[in-house]
C-alpha cells in the first residue's frame, strides 16, 4: 500500500473512514448521548430554577488547559535536557558510585520525569476539586468497580477490533520509527519493562483526566461533554503518526462514551493500555529487536520465541468474552429476565 506514503493521498485518506466509523459510533451510542442530554437538561432546570450557576465546566476547563499547557512545556524531553540532568548529574558527582547512574539509565530517567509530569498532571485537578467542590466525591469521577463485569464485552470488542488494525498500523514506517517512545526498550528485559510500567502509569491517568475527571466535571453539557474532551485528547496526539491522531477522534469519542454509559474507567484503561503495549512489542518484533538481555550488559539472557502466540492469545480471548456475553444474553432472553 505504498499510495499511503504519498502526501497528495494521505491527508484524505482517514476522511471516509472517519465518517463511516462515526456513523456506527452513532448508531451504537445513540441512546447513551440522549440520556445524557436528559441527565444535563435535568441540571440545568434544577439550577435555573434555584438561580444558581454551574461552576464546575468554568473550573474543569480551565484546570484542564493550565495542565496540558504545563505538561507541554515542562514534561518534555527538552526541559528535562536543561533542568532535570543537569541536577541529576550534581548529585551523581556529589555521591559517585551512588543510584544515579547517568551512563546507563539517562534516556530512561528523561521518560521517568515525562511519565511523573504526566501522571501527576493528570491526577492534580482532583485534588484541586476538593477544595472548589467538597460535597462531591471523587470515586464518581469514573473510579468505582460497580459494573465493570456487566460491560467487559463492550470493551472486548474493541480489542478485538483494534489489534487486527495494529497489525496494519506497524507496517507504516512512521509507526516503525515512532514507536517504542523509549529507543532503549530493546536492550534488555528490565529497560523494556521499566519502560511499560511508565507507560501504562500515564494511561491510567489520562483515563481519569479526559473519560473521568472531563466528563463528570462538565456533565451539564450533556452529549457535549463526551465531544469537548474528545478536542483535546485529539491534539495530544499532535506529533505522533498522522492515522494515529486522526483515530484519536474516533477513539476519544468511544471511550469517552462507553465511559459516560458505565460510569467507569477501568475497563477502558485496560484497552487503551494493552493496545499501546501491544504496539511498542510489535514494533520490536518487526524490527527484530526484542530484548535478549535480562539487564543492560548482563550476561543472563532469556529470548521470547512466543511472542506472536501471545499477541494472537490475548486477541482470541476478547473473541471469546464476546461468545461468552452473546451466550449468556441469549440465555437471559430464552429465560425471560434481563439481557444485560
Amino acid at each position: 500500500m505504498s499510495f499511503l506514503h504519498d502526501p497528495a493521498v494521505r491527508w484524505a485518506v482517514p476522511l471516509p473512514l472517519l465518517a463511516a466509523a462515526g456513523a456506527v459510533v452513532w448508531l451504537f451510542f445513540r441512546r447513551t448521548w440522549r440520556e445524557l442530554d436528559e441527565e444535563a437538561y435535568a441540571i440545568r432546570r434544577a439550577l435555573h430554577e434555584a438561580g444558581a450557576v454551574d461552576r464546575r465546566p468554568l473550573a474543569a476547563l480551565a484546570l484542564g488547559v493550565v495542565v496540558l499547557t504545563l505538561q507541554e512545556y515542562f514534561g518534555a524531553g527538552r526541559f528535562y535536557a536543561e533542568a532535570i540532568r543537569p541536577a541529576l548529574q550534581r548529585a551523581s558527582g556529589a555521591h559517585p558510585g551512588g543510584v544515579i547512574d547517568l551512563g546507563t539509565w539517562d534516556s530512561l530517567y528523561a521518560q521517568l520525569w515525562w511519565g511523573t509530569v504526566r501522571v501527576g498532571g493528570y491526577l492534580a485537578p482532583l485534588a484541586v476539586w476538593r477544595l472548589l467542590f467538597p460535597r462531591d466525591r471523587i470515586l464518581d469521577f469514573g473510579l468505582r468497580l460497580a459494573g465493570f463485569r456487566a460491560h467487559a464485552w463492550i470493551y472486548a470488542l474493541c480489542l478485538a477490533v483494534v489489534m487486527p488494525l495494529l497489525l496494519a498500523a506497524r507496517a507504516q514506517p512512521d509507526f516503525g520509527a515512532y514507536y517504542p517512545f523509549y529507543r532503549e526498550a530493546g536492550r534488555s528485559w528490565l529497560d523494556l519493562g521499566a519502560w511499560e510500567a511508565i507507560y501504562v502509569a500515564q494511561f491510567l491517568g489520562l483515563e481519569i483526566f479526559f473519560r473521568g475527571f472531563w466528563i463528570r466535571a462538565t456533565r451539564s453539557f450533556g452529549a457535549g461533554a463526551v465531544f469537548s474532551m474528545v478536542v483535546p485528547y485529539t491534539m495530544i496526539h499532535y506529533g505522533k503518526p498522522y492515522f494515529e491522531a486522526m483515530g484519536a477522534v474516533i477513539a476519544g469519542l468511544v471511550l469517552g462514551s462507553l465511559a459516560a454509559r458505565t460510569r467507569s474507567i477501568w475497563a477502558g484503561f485496560l484497552v487503551h493500555a494493552t493496545v499501546a503495549v501491544l504496539m511498542d512489542c510489535l514494533v520490536l518484533a518487526k524490527r527484530g529487536a526484542l530484548p535478549v538481555r535480562l539487564v543492560p550488559g548482563g550476561e543472563r539472557r532469556f529470548e521470547l520465541h512466543a511472542w506472536a502466540a501471545i499477541f494472537w492469545a490475548v486477541w482470541l480471548a476478547s473473541l471469546a468474552v464476546l461468545v461468552l456475553a452473546a451466550w449468556r444474553r441469549r440465555e437471559a432472553l430464552a429465560g425471560g429476565g434481563p439481557a444485560g
